[in-house]
């Protein structure tokens, strides 16, 4: 993978150089919970479609399901994940009406991503 310098690199060290912080990824679950919620929750949070993501997250992507919303996320360690859980999406996911989703965590071994 060729490198450009500067965050794509510190991103693929975090991923994979031993002692670095490790990448997670988290699949969540929303049952019940609708597109209409989801992007209100995005607009509070002062994110758009197809923008940027906050910092610590490296990627990001929803659908709906039969079911509620399914949500995969990419971010640099837990630690920053969990964070960011505790301070939007819990008060904003509530302010909307979620229920507390499910969420599966996985240690990444690697990731690609545009630009």
């Amino acid at each position: 993978m060729a490198s450009s310098g500067g965050e794509r690199e510190d991103a693929a060290r975090n991923v994979h150089e031993p002692g670095g912080t490790m990448a997670v990824g988290i699949v969540m679950e929303i049952k019940g919970g609708t597109l209409a919620q989801y992007d209100e929750v995005l607009k509070k949070m002062g994110l758009s479609p197809g923008g940027k993501t906050p910092p610590g997250a490296k990627f990001h992507w929803v659908a709906k399901t039969d079911d509620g919303l399914f949500i995969v996320d990419v971010w640099e360690s837990r630690e920053v994940f969990d964070k960011f859980a505790e301070e939007k999406i819990g008060p904003l996911g509530a302010e909307v009406g979620w229920s507390a989703p499910a969420m599966t965590f996985y240690e990444v071994h690697n990731f690609l991503a545009a630009g």
